[in-house]
């Protein structure tokens, strides 16, 4: 079983800066692709940024220039650094992983979610 779990979320305001954190665990063979997508009310959840296995990245538009996705493998966790917040930026936030591990002498893959956390960003 491979669990994702997030912190650095909560409320700040605008301009402000907030750091995401989100550490696999579990029967973890690799960690390739991981990511952040987010959730506001009403609204699809959207891609916010990813990374991949060797460190190659992709933003919104929306976020380029303001957030900055990295990761540590040897922790198998992934960063979300938000700095200059919106209110726009406001959703929950949610680290997505795809993750290779053994399972009946087969190497699977299989994408997993976290359970969220909350940004809100204040006018």
């Amino acid at each position: 079983q491979v669990q994702l779990v997030e912190s650095g979320g909560g409320l700040v305001q605008a301009g402000g800066s907030l750091r995401l954190s989100c550490a696999a665990s579990g029967s973890i063979f690799s960690l390739n692709a991981m990511g952040w997508y987010r959730q506001a009310p009403g609204k699809q959840r959207e891609l916010v940024a990813r990374i991949t296995s060797v460190g190659s990245t992709n933003y919104a538009d929306s976020v380029k220039g303001r957030f900055t996705i990295s990761r540590d493998n040897a922790k198998n966790t992934v960063y979300l650094q938000m700095h200059s917040l919106k209110p726009e930026d406001t959703a929950v936030y949610y680290c997505n992983a795809d993750v290779a591990y053994w399972r009946g002498g087969s190497l699977i893959t299989n994408e997993y979610w976290g359970q969220g956390t909350q940004v809100t960003v204040s006018s």
